[in-house]
């Protein structure tokens, strides 16, 4: 194969295209206005349920019982040991 057998016409796509239609202006504006106001609605509730949330968590939180801790004597160290053989 050579490599003139993979060259594109770039006229051939567009010899059928029919011109784009020109839109209107005002319906433009109204179209961008609406995307706008439905991006400021959806940022606006996802701000009050990001809220909501960490109100609620805070909340449960805050209300959950701790059970109490034991009494612990002073004078005791608690830990884990592990005897480490000769190498």
């Amino acid at each position: 194969m050579s490599a003139l057998h993979f060259r594109f016409d770039r006229h051939a796509f567009f010899r059928n295209a029919q011109p784009r239609l020109r839109r209107n202006p005002l319906l433009r504006i109204l179209m961008g206005l609406l995307g706008l106001v439905v991006l400021a609605v959806l940022v606006f509730f996802s701000v009050f349920v990001g809220a909501a949330m960490l109100a609620i968590g805070l909340a449960a939180r805050l209300l959950r019982k701790r059970p109490a801790a034991p009494a612990r004597d002073a004078q005791v160290v608690e830990g884990e040991f592990r005897v480490v053989g000769k190498a």
